[in-house]
């Protein structure tokens, strides 16, 4: 890092800092204006900070990470823009209308308060184990990989880059999320989706040019990178079920395998990464609570189409860089890149030894943007959850002000908590597929009751409750089980006993794994739902298609036009596309 690296970052965080100030003169001590920006917020707003709130720190170095890995296979989860458009032309209307604060209140609307709790424990529970945990370690990695010589020493102890790093930024970020709520972290996110898109355009340009070209990133990586279609059972196994002796040159054997385990298969990808999908960008409070802040329908839906449209950008913004990342190591045009090589932090060191001075600081900026821009979407979306969905509702007498304050001090209580978690996200294999695990075991049973709720009116709050419970209990289980083998505990440091019921249990594809859980889910809501009495119609009025009233569905379709439609035709356009291309 040269002298204008840390003038154009600085620059960056000075611009940040203003808007911060301006949009905390401009705020309101409420509730509404606190989580929500007052419901006042513009379409470009909501689907820059949509868009900045999902990429992340942890999205860019785990994303270029897999693509030096794995090549284009997590590209399937970038595509879901398509979801973006399921937000934007399903589950908007019922949102704007329901006027609710958060997703655990929709569903308690829907079906009943106990049903609010669960959803908002367990989402708070997600937050922290995925998000903020893995946006910390993230950052962490940056920092370790630009900056290794900074040390601190404190009585003794020694505090490396990667610690003073992610404290660091989580403390500037938490700083002005907690000062200036929702308003800041969506206004902050606009002007950070412009130094983000910039910087990672940038270092893809230039990663190609020292490659000579697309053609030769294609011909170095080979087919098989650029294949988003991974088979079920690796070149040369014959069973994907029963177990495989692994051996040495030697003919002992070293390790018994379960190719079960294979990573990303194609058909966990059709069904398991659409579930995820779905689930985060139409349900979780992180992303929908932007959409939550515009004043109408009209704004909702735009925000989110456009938050679709950008959501084009990562494939080619985040992953492409980590296969270009391979390529040069596997030519080794650049010594020193090839000389300290380390899959995960791909993109930091593509910045290190490939930008000039100058652009170096710009993206650097880019990657402080994705970090600051997803953590500060978080603890807005914790401080929401806890203080209206909890707090508020066991202190119910409390004032505006009391519950701006219990919004702040719960943002700092789960960015501790985070801190603590933050050894088990080291000890994963992959930083991207420890977070996709992780949504994969809690999204589930989240995504069966909205999409099973909106769409199917007999299902009532007994089978919604029932279906939490078993859901998480699955998800809970599983991630017990993983846990001590990914920290690698004393005793753990092999997993579990090859072919013992934890050990089949550990090596179950963590895709497939989450398609039992949203199977499970399903099957158990339908069936308690039907053994027990149907729900109140009138409570339900508006809340699900079967008892949309003709007023509501009047006001959905004068709330978007032809030009609305064609976008949306577009971006699919578009997806498709990508699919059709990235087939090896």
């Amino acid at each position: 890092m040269q002298p204008i690296d840390w003038l154009v970052i600085g620059l960056y965080f000075s611009v940040l800092l203003g808007v911060a100030w301006w949009v905390i003169l401009r705020n309101k001590d409420t509730a509404a204006d606190y989580f929500l920006a007052g419901r006042n917020l513009g379409w470009w707003v909501i689907g820059a900070s949509i868009f900045a709130s999902n990429i992340g720190s942890e999205h860019i170095v785990g994303l270029a990470g897999s693509g030096a890995k794995n090549g284009v296979t997590m590209a399937h989860y970038e595509l879901h823009a398509w979801c973006l458009l399921v937000l934007a032309w399903v589950f908007v209307p019922f949102y704007a209308r329901s006027q609710v604060f958060t997703m655990p209140e929709f569903l308690e609307r829907r079906f009943c308060t106990r049903s609010r709790y669960v959803l908002s424990v367990v989402s708070l529970l997600t937050f922290i184990v995925s998000k903020i945990a893995v946006g910390i370690f993230a950052g962490g990695v940056v920092f370790a990989t630009l900056l290794p010589e900074i040390r601190i020493n404190v009585g003794g102890l020694v505090i490396d880059s990667f610690w003073i790093g992610s404290i660091a930024v989580i403390v500037l970020t938490g700083l002005y999320t907690m000062l200036g709520g929702m308003r800041a972290v969506a206004y902050n996110d606009a002007v950070q989706v412009i130094v983000l898109i910039t910087g990672s355009a940038i270092l893809t340009i230039y990663g190609l040019v020292k490659l000579g070209g697309w053609g030769n990133l294609r011909e170095l990586c080979g087919s098989d990178m650029f294949n988003l279609w991974k088979p079920m059972v690796p070149p040369g196994v014959e069973s994907t079920w029963a177990p495989v002796l692994e051996k040495n040159a030697a003919g002992e054997v070293v390790k018994q395998a379960w190719y079960f385990n294979t990573n990303f298969p194609w058909l966990g990808m059709a069904i398991c990464a659409p579930v995820i999908g779905l689930w985060y960008w139409c349900t979780d409070q992180y992303i929908v609570q932007r959409a939550l802040g515009a004043p109408n329908e009209t704004i909702a839906r735009r925000g989110s189409i456009f938050a679709a449209f950008l959501k084009l950008f990562p494939v080619y913004l985040f992953i492409i860089p980590g296969l270009i990342c391979y390529a040069l190591v596997k030519a080794n045009t650049v010594p020193e890149l090839t000389k300290h090589f380390d899959a995960q932090g791909a993109f930091p060191l593509m910045v290190k030894y490939l930008l000039p001075p100058g652009l170096r600081g710009l993206v650097v900026a880019g990657l402080l943007s994705a970090l600051m821009g997803s953590l500060a979407g978080v603890f807005n979306a914790c401080s929401t959850l806890f203080t209206v969905d909890l707090y508020a509702k066991w202190k119910p007498a409390a004032s505006q002000h009391q519950l701006v304050r219990t919004g702040r001090i719960a943002t700092a209580v789960m960015v501790l908590i985070a801190l603590m978690w933050i050894p088990v996200v080291q000890g994963a294999h992959s930083l991207y597929e420890y977070l996709q695990a992780v949504q994969g075991y809690l999204a589930p049973p989240i995504f069966v009751v909205f999409f099973f709720g909106v769409f199917w009116k007999r299902l009532n709050a007994q089978g919604c409750l029932a279906a939490m419970v078993v859901g998480f209990a699955l998800g809970v289980f599983r991630m017990a089980v993983d846990t001590p083998v990914t920290m690698k505990l004393s005793g753990f440091e092999d997993g579990y006993t090859p072919g013992s019921f934890l050990w089949i249990i550990n090596n179950i594809n963590f895709q497939y794994f989450s398609i039992i859980i949203t199977a499970v889910s399903a099957a158990v809501m339908v069936a308690v739902s039907y053994v027990t009495r149907a729900p109140n119609e009138s409570q339900i009025r508006s809340l699900t298609f079967g008892t949309a009233t003709a007023e509501d569905r009047a006001r959905t379709r004068a709330s978007w036009n032809r030009n609305d439609v064609l976008t949306s035709g577009l971006i699919l356009a578009a997806i498709l596309g990508a699919y059709l291309y990235f087939r090896g």
